[in-house]
């Protein structure tokens, strides 16, 4: 996602055409990209550190970007 101080005029412009539509309960719309990927680990802080890591070498600039992420357990 864009870092919450820089503008994102994609995600304005969408906000602006919801009024449009007649949508008035939606703001503050940010659009950025969705990565998923599987992470094979031994405990759940060693996943962490992994996704963390490739974030933050690999997949974020960090100097326009911000990420959040979500492990889910496969059976």
């Amino acid at each position: 996602m864009p870092q919450d101080a820089l503008l994102d005029p994609q995600g304005k412009t969408v906000e602006n055409n919801t009024k449009k539509l007649g949508i008035e309960n939606i703001s503050n719309i940010r659009i950025g990209k969705h990565i998923t990927f599987n992470v094979e680990s031994s405990n759940q802080n060693e996943a962490k550190k992994t996704i963390e890591n490739i974030c933050d070498k690999l997949l974020v600039n960090q100097i326009t970007e911000a990420y959040n992420y979500k492990i889910f357990e496969s059976n």
